[in-house]
C-alpha cells in the first residue's frame, strides 16, 4: 500500500515524496482515510508511529477541498498539544505537508512574547496548533476567533490530562462549534479519557495499533543495577566505552538535569538540558544542538518526554527512573520510532526497585538486569527511620532505659513535607 491508494491530493503527494515517505505506516493507513470520510477518531498509538502525518495530510485536504470566502481567514482545524515543543513540531509538520498548498498555520504556546501570536493571528491561519494554556489567554483576550472551526484534533490527550489541563480544555471545547470533526490520540486510555472520548466523540472509528500500555517493538530494555552515588560516572562510562553519539537522558528533578549535563560537559561529553527553568529560545536552541549532533548528549526532565521529534534516536537513560510507570513509556517511545530500533537503558538504585516493578507490571514483562563491572552495587543500606530506631534502642539501654534520645528521634522529621513538593518541581 502507498499513500497514493489514500485518496490524497496530488500536492499532498508530492510534499511527502519530499520527505522521503513511499509507504503509510499503519496508523496512517487507518486514520487518513477515516478522517477523509469525515469521521470521528479514537486513536491509540504510541509516539513515533507517524500519526502526526497521520491526522495533518486529511487535515490539509479537507481544508483545501471546501476552501472559506477570499478575505476571512478565521481557524477553522484547531490542534492542541500538551507541549510547547509538541506544539511548535506539529506546526512544523502542518507547514511541510502543505508547502504545495496555499493554507495558513501558526502555533501558539507558552514561553514566548504573546505579541507576535497576536499580530499572526489577526493576518487570519485556516489551521491552528496550541497548548491548551496560551490557547485560553488568546480566548481570555479576544484575540483568537475559534467560532468556525470545523476539525478539533487532541493530541496526546493523556498527557494533556497528567499536564492538569482538563479545565481549559473544557472551557475550550464550550466555546467551539457543535459540529464538528473530532480527532482524539493518545498513547494511553486511563478512565479520564475514556470519560472525555464518550462526551466528545460521535460514533468514533477505534484505532489501535500498539497495546496500550506498551512500548515501541523495537526497543530493548535494560536494567543496569548500581548505588546511586555512581550513577553519574556509570552513566559516562557507558556513553564513552559504547561510543554513543547521541543519547537522551532523564532525570526527576530541574536542578539535577541542569547539574547532570554541566557534569558530563565537563567531562568533554558535550552535555546540555532541557527543562522547565529554561525559556522556549534556550529549549530549541539545546534542541536543535542535539539534533545536528553538535551536542551529544540531552539531558532532560520529562517536560521532554514526548514531543521530541529526533529521528533515529539510538539511546534512551533513565538517570533516576519516573515515579509512574506510564511516564517510562513515554520517555522511552523517543526511541525505537517508526520501525527503527533503540535501547532504552536505565541506572536503577536500592531504592528504586519498587518503581521498576511497577515499570515491569505495566510492560509485563522482566527487564534484564546487567551488573557493569566496577559498578557492583553495595549492599542495601537500612533506611534512615531504622537507622534511628537501632541508635534509640542502643541509647535506651546505654541510659538505663531512659527514653530521652528515643524521644527525640521520634520527632517529626521533614520528609513528609519535602515529598509532597517533590512532584511540582520536576518540569
Amino acid at each position: 500500500m502507498s499513500f497514493s491508494n489514500l485518496g490524497l491530493r496530488a500536492e499532498l503527494l508530492r510534499a511527502v515524496a519530499d520527505q522521503g515517505y513511499s509507504e503509510p505506516t499503519p496508523v496512517q493507513l487507518q486514520a487518513i482515510p477515516a478522517i477523509l470520510a469525515g469521521r470521528d477518531i479514537l486513536a491509540g498509538a504510541q509516539t513515533g508511529t507517524g500519526k502526526t502525518a497521520g491526522f495533518t495530510l486529511p487535515i490539509l485536504q479537507c481544508l483545501a477541498a471546501n476552501p472559506h470566502d477570499k478575505g476571512r481567514r478565521p481557524v477553522r482545524a484547531l490542534i492542541l498539544t500538551p507541549t510547547r515543543e509538541l506544539a511548535a513540531q506539529v506546526r512544523e509538520s502542518v507547514a511541510i505537508y502543505g508547502r504545495h498548498m496555499p493554507l495558513r498555520s501558526t502555533a501558539v504556546f507558552g514561553g514566548v512574547n504573546i505579541k507576535q501570536q497576536i499580530d499572526n493571528l489577526r493576518r487570519g491561519v485556516d489551521i491552528l496548533v496550541a497548548t491548551p494554556g496560551r490557547l485560553q489567554d488568546h480566548v481570555n483576550q479576544r484575540t483568537v476567533d475559534l467560532s468556525a472551526v470545523e476539525i478539533l484534533v487532541l493530541d496526546e490527550a493523556d498527557r494533556m490530562l497528567d499536564m492538569g489541563f482538563l479545565p481549559a480544555i473544557r472551557r475550550i471545547l464550550a466555546i467551539l462549534p457543535k459540529r464538528r470533526q473530532n480527532l482524539l490520540f493518545s498513547a494511553t486510555f486511563p478512565k479520564e479519557i475514556r470519560s472525555l472520548a464518550e462526551g466528545l466523540l460521535h460514533n468514533p472509528e477505534i484505532i489501535e495499533i500498539a497495546r496500550i500500555g506498551s512500548s515501541a517493538e523495537g526497543v530493548s530494555h535494560t536494567v543496569h543495577p548500581v548505588d546511586r552515588a555512581r550513577k553519574r560516572e556509570l552513566l559516562a562510562h557507558l556513553i564513552d566505552s559504547n561510543n554513543w553519539s547521541q543519547v537522551l537522558v532523564f532525570t526527576k528533578m530541574k536542578h539535577g538535569a541542569e547539574r547532570l549535563a554541566k557534569q558530563l560537559d565537563r567531562e568533554g561529553m558535550r552535555a546540555t538540558s532541557i527543562h522547565g527553568n529554561k525559556n522556549q529560545n534556550q529549549r530549541t536552541r539545546a534542541l536543535q544542538a542535539f539534533k545536528s549532533g553538535a551536542v551529544r548528549v540531552l539531558v532532560a526532565t520529562d517536560v521532554a518526554s514526548r514531543g521530541l521529534d529526533i529521528e533515529q534516536l539510538p539511546h534512551v537513560v533513565n538517570f533516576e527512573l519516573p515515579l509512574d510507570a506510564e511516564t517510562y513509556i513515554h520517555r522511552i517511545g523517543r526511541t525505537g520510532r517508526a520501525g527503527k530500533t533503540g535501547e532504552a537503558v536505565s541506572l536503577v538504585d536500592h531504592e528504586e526497585r519498587e518503581m521498576l516493578s511497577g515499570i515491569e507490571q505495566l510492560l509485563k514483562r522482566t527487564i534484564p538486569q546487567i551488573v557493569v563491572p566496577g559498578f557492583e552495587p553495595g549492599p542495601r543500606s537500612p533506611s534512615p527511620s531504622s537507622k534511628a530506631g537501632q541508635h534509640a534502642h542502643r541509647a535506651g539501654r546505654s541510659h538505663g532505659g531512659r527514653n530521652s534520645q528515643s524521644r527525640q528521634h521520634r520527632r517529626p522529621g521533614r520528609r513528609g513535607g519535602n515529598a509532597g513538593n517533590s512532584r511540582g518541581h520536576t518540569h
